[in-house]
């Protein structure tokens, strides 16, 4: 469960070889504190196993997306936003402006967030 994309950085940082400051985990996903954050808490999750992108989840990829939504459910109790309110984002393409080719979710808030778009 543990395919590595020779070029990507989230697979560098589920192997170790890049550092993060992990938040969580699971045995099919990582979470880590976002380096450029935008609220109080934004964490990025994201599967152990290379996925490129929501696009290019199949069927037989419902498990490790259960479990990456299990990791932001105890995360943001931990974070104490289960309460006041979250937000839970996939960015795919260009024009969403996804900028690491690996299936991740951002998990913002600890503020009140603005409209989307």
């Amino acid at each position: 469960m543990t395919s590595v994309e020779d070029g990507c950085i989230f697979c560098h940082i589920v192997s170790g070889s890049i550092p993060a400051t992990i938040s969580g985990e699971n045995e099919m996903a990582l979470a880590f504190r976002d380096i450029n954050p935008i609220a109080p808490v934004h964490i990025l999750i994201i599967p152990k196993s290379h996925l490129e992108n929501a696009m290019a989840i199949r069927p037989e990829d419902c498990a490790v997306i259960a479990k990456m939504f299990e990791l932001a459910q105890s995360i943001a109790k931990r974070e104490s936003v289960s309460e006041t309110g979250f937000r839970l984002v996939m960015n795919v393409g260009d024009d969403a402006a996804n900028s690491v080719g690996h299936l991740h979710m951002h998990l913002i808030g600890g503020k009140r967030l603005g409209l989307m778009g």
